[in-house]
C-alpha cells in the first residue's frame, strides 16, 4: 500500500505541463510517458507496436516532421543525438489503452493518475462553461454599445457638418417697395 503512495509521488503539474494540444486533441508524447513510466522510449514503442489493433488514429497518431520541428521550437532543444522520428502522440483514450499494455505496477498507477488529470482538466473546463456563457452576454451587450455609439458619434459628426457649412443669406421679412 505504501509503495502506491510513493509511485503518486509525480506532481500533477509535471504531468500537465507534459500534455499538449495537437490536431484537436489533448495528447502525451511517448517520450513524457516513457519517463513517466520509467521504462526507454525504444521499449513503450515495441510494446505499442506489439498491440497495433488496440491504437487507432484517434488513440494514438505519429507527428508529422512540421508538428515535431514547431514542438521543438516552443520546447528548445531537442536531447544529445535527438530522435530517429518524430513522437508518437497519445490521445485520453490511447494512454488508457497502454496500461492495457505496459502491465507494471509503476505503469498502472501512474495511467490512474493521468486518467485523473484529465478527468479534472474536463470538469474544470465544463465549470467554467457557466463562465464563459456570462462573458459572450457581456461581449455582445459590448458590441451593440460600441455599434450604437458609432451611430451617435456618425450623428454628432454629421451635425458639426451643418454647423461648418456657412449659411446662404437670407431674404429679408416684411414689404420692400422696389422703387426706394
Amino acid at each position: 500500500m505504501t509503495e502506491n503512495k510513493d509511485i503518486m509521488l509525480i506532481p500533477d503539474e509535471v504531468i500537465m505541463n507534459q500534455i499538449y494540444y495537437i490536431r484537436g486533441y489533448k495528447v502525451m508524447l511517448d517520450e513524457d510517458l516513457a519517463e513517466l513510466y520509467q521504462v526507454t522510449t525504444g521499449n513503450l514503442n515495441k510494446a505499442v507496436t506489439r498491440n497495433i489493433k488496440r491504437f487507432p488514429d484517434d488513440f494514438m497518431f505519429r507527428l508529422t516532421d512540421d508538428e515535431f520541428k514547431i514542438l521543438l521550437f516552443q520546447n528548445g532543444i531537442a536531447r544529445w543525438g535527438g530522435r530517429r522520428q518524430a513522437p508518437n502522440a497519445f490521445t485520453e483514450q490511447g494512454m488508457a489503452m497502454l496500461s492495457g499494455v505496459l502491465s507494471s505496477d509503476r505503469a498502472i498507477a501512474v495511467n490512474i493518475q493521468i486518467m485523473r488529470i484529465f478527468t479534472r482538466m474536463r470538469q474544470m473546463l465544463a465549470d467554467n462553461t457557466d463562465l464563459r456563457l456570462e462573458v459572450e452576454k457581456i461581449k455582445t451587450k459590448l458590441d451593440n454599445q460600441d455599434k450604437n455609439m458609432e451611430i451617435v458619434f456618425r450623428y454628432l459628426d454629421e451635425l458639426l457638418e451643418k454647423q461648418e457649412q456657412p449659411n446662404p443669406p437670407r431674404k429679408g421679412i416684411g414689404f420692400k417697395p422696389d422703387n426706394f
